[in-house]
């Protein structure tokens, strides 16, 4: 983010969309690890009502904004790879600013919905104990004696608009991608074109492919240890993978690092 600010040569809508996840990506963490961490140290694992009603906000807040922000950052590569003549026009500042702004906006207005659908809708009246790491929907689910069939039915029509349906703009973007890629006469142009979206591609499969097992696939629900080793990816290890494929890996980054600010 630092970099991204400071170093003309990074202000470019995709480092923009970078910066932006990156900002994300520590108030996500930021929301869940460090809990966990105390967690793990003391045997006094209690967390309140409110605190964990606001811990489940803000992750849905958050993860939907991660999924809409990856989808606008594949979108953007697709206008590099397909159409780079057009893309200065199609990508200029304002549209990246507002393409931002929806994808946080519409994170967090999606996830207040659901709040509202959950708190109205669920009843606590049994065990107070959840089999996770931290406050999600599935576990809370099972302390319910409330019918669950509101919140499963919103918990499905949300996982289709927050996860669906960015999944499926994304893998349009790289199928378009590819369909250029493989008609590409130069080598090198093929090498470009695929180092320019391997890093994305990767970590969107990663996190979209856990997220669709928890949330769309009843099997993780219903086996507690896939559940907490799936979300355990897309809440640690993807995040933590992030800054080493988008930074470190970069050239433009660490060039940005040895040299002087301009």
């Amino acid at each position: 983010m630092a970099l991204v600010s400071t170093h003309w040569r990074l202000q470019t809508p995709m480092y923009f969309f970078l910066a932006n996840l990156s900002c994300l990506e520590v108030c996500y963490t930021s929301n869940i690890v460090p809990r966990m961490l105390v967690d793990l140290l003391r045997k006094n694992r209690v967390i309140s009502m409110a605190g964990c009603v606001m811990q489940l906000y803000f992750f849905g807040a958050l993860g939907s904004t991660e999924c809409y922000l990856l989808a606008v950052m594949s979108y953007d590569r697709y206008l590099v790879v397909c159409q780079p003549l057009h893309y200065p026009a199609l990508m200029h500042g304002t549209i990246c600013v507002w393409l931002v702004i929806g994808s946080w906006f519409s994170g967090f207005t999606v996830a207040a919905a659901f709040q509202a659908a959950m708190v109205t809708s669920l009843t606590f009246c049994g065990g107070n104990e959840i089999d996770h790491f931290f406050c999600d929907l599935k576990p809370l689910q099972k302390l319910s004696c409330s019918d669950p069939r509101l919140v499963n039915l919103v918990c499905m029509s949300l996982t289709v608009l927050v996860t669906l349906a960015p999944f499926g703009l994304t893998l349009t973007s790289y199928w378009k991608i590819l369909s250029m890629v493989l008609h590409m006469p130069s080598m090198t142009g093929r090498q470009k074109a695929f180092s320019t979206c391997s890093s994305h591609l990767v970590i969107v499969t990663l996190f979209y492919g856990t997220l669709i097992l928890v949330y769309a696939v009843s099997l993780a629900g219903q086996v507690p240890v896939l559940n907490k080793t799936f979300s355990l990816l897309y809440t640690v290890v993807t995040p933590m993978c992030n800054p080493l494929i988008y930074s470190l890996k970069n050239k433009d980054v660490k060039e940005a690092l040895r040299k002087p600010r301009i």
